[in-house]
């Protein structure tokens, strides 16, 4: 049975895919920095948790320690994100330093702690959940799209950096789907046209359930030993 550790694991699509992944067989631990709503999520989910501001590096690596006292991580899907929008001018600066933190730094932190112990078992997965602001730019969406644009740096130099140890690498990219993020951030948008979230949820599932040694990005599915 996998381990699954999944970063904002408390709502959304992290709660979703968790609920879907246990259903599947997996051993499942959420990730989030809310105490009382993660173990709330836990519960309803029937899984693990442990908390941790994903921005933060010393917290990262405490929770993350603590989650593979009971299993390896065999798998870490790197969810949590935040959002803003937006003339930049109009954009405040703390804002847009969190947004870089938890979307950029978080899933490199996350990234750092479980891999040595990837390393050593020459096996492994980890799924960098982006978006298609990864991958295109539009305009109010300055910070936003840099945060994504690094992790898209950051998945494809992890592809090739990590490639020989055995570990896959996935970049995902969604488009519109229906979660909170926009709310969290104040901005109300009409989501009745975006995917449902479930959706999204059940591709990650999908992925997560590739043998070892297949990676995905966003040209397709490919092989580690090729």
């Amino acid at each position: 049975m996998k381990h699954v550790l999944i970063t904002g694991g408390s709502d959304g699509l992290g709660k979703i895919t968790a609920q879907k992944l246990k259903t599947a067989g997996f051993n499942v631990t959420i990730l989030a920095d809310n105490e009382d709503k993660t173990k709330a999520a836990a519960t309803e989910v029937d899984c693990k948790y442990v908390i941790a501001d994903v921005s933060n590096a010393g917290a990262v690596k405490q929770a993350i320690e603590t989650a593979q006292k009971t299993a390896p991580i065999d798998i870490l899907i790197n969810n949590a994100g935040i959002w803003i929008q937006g003339e930049l001018e109009s954009n405040d600066p703390d804002r847009i330093h969190k947004v870089i933190e938890v979307n950029t730094l978080g899933p490199i932190y996350c990234t750092q702690s479980v891999i040595p112990g990837m390393k050593q078992r020459k096996a492994g997965r980890i799924i960098n959940i982006s978006s298609q602001g990864g991958l295109y730019a539009k305009a109010e969406r300055g910070p936003y799209t840099t945060s994504k644009f690094g992790l898209t740096g950051f998945t494809k130099a992890m592809q090739a950096e990590l490639k020989p140890f055995g570990i896959a690498v996935d970049g995902f990219y969604p488009g519109a789907m229906e979660t909170t993020i926009f709310d969290k951030a104040g901005n109300k948008r009409d989501m009745s046209k975006a995917m449902d979230a479930a959706i999204v949820a059940d591709a990650l599932v999908y992925v997560c359930q590739l043998p070892d040694g297949i990676r995905v990005n966003e040209f397709g599915i490919e092989s580690l030993r090729y």
